[in-house]
């Protein structure tokens, strides 16, 4: 497609980071509005039982379709007409998912208070109704991911989180006691947002790409029409569709069959795959919501520290390992062996796994350093003295830091390994992932029993360490025949580590005097004052 795809990842990776802390910015004045002024109740039934019933929808109707969709479009085993086909599955798969998941959701799942019954019920119906919708724009967003229009998806992102954040706090203004409702309205508008964006975005975009071409062929000098029509209409000879209506299943023509069959092996194997991730993403989420092992308020505690300490994670990492894995799966062949593949492409996928792995371990443990002292303070900035009182926010924060640190490159290795696994070893994997699902429930729930909301901070701890170790030793298998290891190469230096370690020490001895001083203070009040007792 005459596209650098390490060029293109790296820019969807900055503009991704910018978006996600804008985002997170917004979600998190949100969320300090509503545990401010609504209560932590409401914020654990929207945090944390209706998003759990949004990204259980989402993942399970496209996770696997999108991954093994930008898989066989590199290694061109199907036609565009056979993956618009397979992309468009996701709208009944996802009708099919909802069903069931309402009905466990709104019957089964621990029962919330009278007073929030109705307005939950509306909620979980709104979410499902909002997924169904959003996955009809999945065609135009994979064709916008493949042909890296980086600058539309972060336009569209950043617009519709604007208008869905606006729409729910102006209701929520207006009202407080319907704070539910307004999330479930919000989440159906920006759905509504999606579609709309990513559909008018090609209906202007294919005519005017469509009259490039027509004059391309009449005027030689391409400056001239580089002028006229802007650089991005360069170089997409290869753009498959005339009419905005071929991105409609069945429509665009296609000499083979409706669906390949490869394509549909691959999905399975991913499919497979991603409900035993989805448990091991969410897993906390399902246990809280399964067993009433935290009230809601506590869900809410849990869920306002773990996105604070996921900052790295969503501002960071996140955006990190989807532009990776979309760089390793356009570079790197499943069904071929390294040494097979060409040399120079080969080297520079190692060099980029290794300084990838380098630069998100490197923040992981810088996160880790400063959380120690400094997350009473940012959670008291959050979410006022109320919100800190008993000290069980800043002990999560604390402990949180350490499952970033495994959080970094978990993302990484597991992005290396899925890119480029065959089908018979992402099967393989899947037994695994099994075995790692059921050992993190179990431990979940033991866990916190024992510790209370701790135990799903040190269940998630030796989750990633189990999936790491596994990732670890594909890769060093895998680069194996090519002589090469860039898990060497991949840890931080002696210097970076060595100014980490000063700079814990001193923020944490500082923060010892800070506390010894006003305890000092508070005991000669009481000294000078007894009467103020």
């Amino acid at each position: 497609m005459g596209r650098n795809v390490l060029a293109s990842s790296l820019q969807n990776a900055s503009f991704s980071i910018i978006f996600q802390i804008i985002c997170r910015c917004i979600t998190f004045a949100i969320n300090a509005f509503i545990v401010r002024n609504v209560g932590r109740e409401v914020l654990g039934i929207t945090n944390v039982r209706l998003l759990l019933l949004e990204s259980t929808l989402l993942f399970l109707s496209k996770e696997a379709i999108i991954r093994s969709a930008l898989s066989s479009r590199h290694n061109k085993q199907c036609s565009w007409a056979q993956l618009i086909n397979q992309l468009w599955i996701t709208v009944p798969v996802c009708f099919a998912l909802a069903i069931p998941c309402l009905y466990i959701w709104i019957n089964w799942l621990s029962s919330v208070d009278a007073v929030y019954a109705e307005q939950y019920r509306f909620g979980c119906f709104a979410i499902a109704f909002a997924c169904i919708i959003e996955l009809t724009a999945e065609a135009p967003i994979f064709v916008g991911q493949v042909f890296c229009f980086v600058k539309l998806k972060v336009i569209l992102d950043t617009g519709h989180i604007f208008i869905r954040s606006f729409i729910f706090i102006a209701i929520v203004l207006l009202n407080k006691d319907i704070t539910i409702y307004a999330f479930g309205i919000a989440q159906i508008t920006s759905a509504c947002t999606i579609i709309a964006g990513n559909y008018a975005f090609y209906y202007f975009y294919i005519p005017k790409l469509l009259r490039y071409r027509n004059e391309l062929k009449k005027v030689d000098d391409k400056y001239i029409l580089r002028e006229k029509y802007g650089q991005q209409y360069e170089n997409m000879e290869d753009f498959p569709f005339v009419s905005i209506k071929q991105m409609l299943p069945g429509v665009l023509p296609n000499p083979n069959s409706v669906f390949n069959s490869d394509l549909q092996s691959l999905v399975l194997s991913f499919a497979k795959q991603g409900i035993l991730k989805q448990v091991l993403t969410e897993g906390e989420k399902y246990v809280m919501s399964v067993s009433p092992v935290l009230t809601f308020s506590e869900q809410a505690t849990y869920d306002v520290v773990n996105n604070m300490g996921s900052l790295a994670a969503r501002f960071i990492f996140r955006p990190i390992e989807d532009s990776a894995y979309f760089y390793f799966t356009q570079s790197i062949a499943r069904d071929t062996s390294l040494a097979q593949q060409k040399r120079e492409i080969v080297q520079e996928t190692s060099d980029v796994l290794a300084y990838v792995l380098k630069t998100v371990s490197s923040i992981g443990l810088l996160a880790f350093v400063f959380a120690q002292s400094y997350s009473g303070t940012v959670l008291l900035l959050y979410g006022g003295a109320d919100f800190v009182e008993g000290g069980l926010p800043e002990l999560l924060l604390r402990w949180h830091s350490l499952a970033i640190v495994l959080l970094a490159p978990n993302g990484i290795t597991e992005g290396y390994m899925f890119a480029t696994n065959t089908s018979k070893q992402i099967d393989t994997y899947n037994y695994y992932m099994a075995f790692f699902s059921v050992t993190f429930l179990l431990l979940s729930y033991q866990l916190t029993n024992w510790f209370g909301p701790v135990g799903f901070i040190l269940a998630n701890c030796c989750n990633m360490s189990f999936r790491i170790g596994y990732s670890v030793f594909y890769i060093n298998r895998h680069f194996h025949p090519v002589g090469m290891s860039p898990l060497r190469k991949s840890l931080p230096g002696p210097m970076y580590l060595s100014v980490l370690l000063v700079c814990g020490i001193a923020s944490k001895t500082n923060g010892i005097l800070r506390d010894s001083e006003s305890s000092d203070a508070s005991e000669y009040l009481s000294y000078s004052h007894p009467l103020s007792n």
